[in-house]
């Protein structure tokens, strides 16, 4: 990706960087140099947030979306949190592909208050990009492969455009499988 305009579905996105209001405080600390230019940006109804109406209504597949995922990770007296990034049509594997890679005895999806208090997003656009640094990023192989892909921005009335190369380079990432496949 450039830092041009891009058309995806029915909506443009500006390099993030030219419309910072449009991202969260995280997100905006977390865009510097040369990686900003993978990120774009576009305003949406933040009625229409959540993955299934948006792709419906900005005429995006699912599987061109991403969905962070915050999970809670417990051990004993020990729990700590981590991001789980998937394509938008799959389900991620908590309970056995997950919480195996964390080395927790139990992973279960951290409630909505503390996502948001913990990432200082909006729930519904909380996005792998200004995560706190000490949190594991787990992304699926799928998402990274992806040349281009829909993921929040921080908050409900916009999204973000990148690529899933970009989503992999972040700290802290590790691509691996999160989703339970069919073999052939």
């Amino acid at each position: 990706m450039d830092s041009r305009t891009l058309d995806f579905g029915t909506l443009s996105f500006a390099p993030a960087l030219d419309a910072p209001e449009l991202v969260a405080e995280p997100v905006r600390a977390a865009l510097d140099g040369s990686a900003a230019t993978e990120v774009h940006v576009a305003a949406i109804d933040p009625a229409l947030a959540d993955t299934v109406a948006f792709c419906e209504h900005y005429g995006i597949g699912l599987e061109d979306g991403a969905n962070c995922v915050i999970v809670e990770a417990r051990r004993g007296d020990s729990s700590w949190y981590a991001a789980c990034l998937v394509l938008g049509h799959e389900r991620i594997d908590v309970n056995s592909l997950v919480r195996k890679h964390l080395g927790a005895k139990k992973v279960s999806f951290a409630p909505m208050d503390a996502a948001v208090e913990l990432t200082g997003m909006e729930y519904g656009g909380i996005t792998p990009i200004g995560l706190p640094e000490s949190w594991a990023l787990l992304i699926d192989e799928s998402v990274a492969a992806a040349p281009r892909l829909i993921i929040g921005s921080g908050v409900r009335d916009s999204k973000v455009l990148t690529s899933g190369a970009f989503l992999a380079s972040l700290p802290g990432a590790e691509v691996i499988s999160l989703v339970k496949r069919q073999e052939n």
